[in-house]
């Protein structure tokens, strides 16, 4: 099934475009890159995905809420909890499993819902399918390493049982194996039934990901956008 649907998708301000002619399509069970140098706008475009934040130029649709993982200065961890907490934390906010027809939650993330009150952590990482996550569940946001921020994003979002999982900049600030690592948890996200897109500057050899390069070097590059604070109310279609 076709999750989100990009054609000619673009973002024009008065200083020039952030990015454009973007065209992508990413079903379930299938792992996105997006890659291109900083400022070529890969943040812009995941916002935009995920519908968090607006475009200018081309069509695009979504199906299914989506969830953001890490994405630095808009979605990151809250440096005075704990990875538990932050846990405990959002499934609290989530609240029980709804029981309408048309919202089916993943098993993993029913499971995990469920057991917040026992051992939230566990289920948590064990639903994302990440149970070999170097993650401790009692360091505090402020102390996680940049691949320890990707993760906790990644098993945040799983939460709420999301069609789309997106996640900026995964490679930043991490060595090669910890790069390998990553790209193997986003695949393994993929392969439960997600549509996982994430971003960064490049992507690792090996790493089964359909690519998207974008940036014209031959065009100015404009200034960074901010983006929007984020929140947890994604539309089913936006277009």
């Amino acid at each position: 099934m076709k999750i989100v649907e990009a054609s000619g998708l673009g973002l024009r301000t008065r200083r020039g475009w952030v990015y454009r002619d973007v065209d992508l399509t990413a079903e379930t069970g299938e792992l996105h890159a997006v890659t291109g140098p900083p400022g070529s706008g890969r943040t812009s475009l995941l916002l935009a995905l995920a519908g968090r934040f607006p475009h200018t130029d081309g069509e695009l649709r979504r199906r299914g809420p989506a969830a953001l993982g890490q994405v630095a200065g808009v979605h990151e961890p809250d440096p005075t909890l704990t990875v538990a907490e932050h846990i405990q934390e959002r499934l609290l906010l989530l609240g029980p499993v709804p029981r309408r027809r048309r919202q089916l939650v993943p098993v993993a993330a029913v499971r995990a819902r469920r057991a917040y009150r026992r051992d939230a952590f566990a289920a948590a990482i064990a639903g994302a399918g990440l149970t070999d996550a170097p993650l401790d569940p009692d360091r505090y946001g402020r102390d996680l390493t940049p691949v320890e921020r990707q993760v906790l994003g990644l098993v945040l979002a799983s939460l709420s049982g999301p069609s789309l999982i997106v996640a900026d900049d995964v490679d930043a600030g991490s060595d090669a194996p910890e790069r390998e690592w990553i790209w193997a948890a986003l695949a393994r996200l993929a392969d439960q039934g997600y549509a996982v897109v994430a971003s960064a500057r490049a992507v690792e050899p090996g790493a089964t990901a359909v690519v998207h390069r974008i940036g014209d070097p031959t065009l100015p590059t404009p200034a960074l956008v901010a983006p929007p604070a984020a929140d947890d109310q994604t539309p089913e279609v936006h277009a």
